[in-house]
C-alpha cells in the first residue's frame, strides 16, 4: 500500500475541505477570502496571499493538483523531512503568486499549481532518473525530462497567451522559487532539518 507522509496528507485534506466548504451556501460568503484578487481590487484582503493556495477553480483543477501532490510529494517529504517540505511548498506557492503579479497578472488566482510545480521540480532534482508512466500517451519518461517538458509548455503558453484562464507564469514562478530553494538547501544541508 502507498505510504503517504504527514504533511502531504494534511495538505490534501485542507485543500479538499476548503474547496468543498466554499461551495456550500453557508460558507459561500467566505469564498472571497480563498481567492487572490489583485491589490487594486476592492475584494483584495491580505490573507488571500496565502489562502488562495488552498482553493481551486473546479474539481478537475483540485483533482490533478492533489493527484500530483499525492504521487510526488511523499518522496520529497521523506528525503527532506516535514518542516523543510512544508516550508518549500508554501514558498513555492508564494513565489508563483509573486511572478504572476510581477508579469502583470491582473486576474483573480486560485490553486496550488505553483506549489505543485515546485514539488515536481524537487522530485526531478532528487530522483532525476525515476521513470514516470504518462497517462496520455501511456509511455514511461524520466522525471527530469517530464518536468522539463512541462515547464517549456508552460513558458510557451504563458508567452503566447495560447490558453486563457490558466496562470502559466504562476507555474513558472513556483518552479523558479523551487530552484532557488533547492540551491539554498544544497548550500545549507541542515536548514530546517
Amino acid at each position: 500500500m502507498y505510504n503517504i507522509t504527514d504533511v502531504v496528507k494534511n495538505l490534501l485534506f485542507i485543500n479538499a475541505i476548503v474547496f468543498f466548504a466554499v461551495q456550500l451556501p453557508f460558507f459561500n460568503h467566505f469564498a472571497q477570502y480563498f481567492v487572490f484578487f489583485p491589490f487594486e481590487s476592492s475584494n483584495f484582503h491580505p490573507v488571500q496571499i496565502v489562502t488562495h493556495m488552498f482553493n481551486h477553480g473546479n474539481i478537475p483543477h483540485l483533482f490533478f493538483n492533489m493527484l500530483t501532490l499525492f504521487f510526488f510529494g511523499p518522496n520529497v517529504e521523506r528525503v527532506w523531512g516535514p518542516r523543510r517540505f512544508l516550508f518549500f511548498y508554501m514558498l513555492c506557492g508564494l513565489g508563483a503568486l509573486a511572478l504572476h503579479i510581477i508579469l502583470g497578472g491582473h486576474s483573480a488566482v486560485v490553486g496550488a499549481s505553483g506549489a505543485i510545480s515546485g514539488v515536481l521540480l524537487a522530485f526531478a532534482f532528487l530522483f532525476p532518473n525515476a521513470k514516470i508512466m504518462l497517462l496520455i500517451p501511456p509511455i514511461p519518461m524520466k522525471a527530469k525530462y517530464l518536468v522539463g517538458i512541462l515547464l517549456v509548455v508552460d513558458l510557451y503558453l504563458g508567452l503566447t497567451a495560447a490558453s486563457t484562464g490558466i496562470a502559466h507564469f504562476a507555474h513558472i514562478g513556483g518552479a523558479l522559487t523551487g530552484a532557488i530553494l533547492i540551491f539554498l538547501f544544497r548550500k545549507n544541508p541542515n536548514f530546517l532539518r
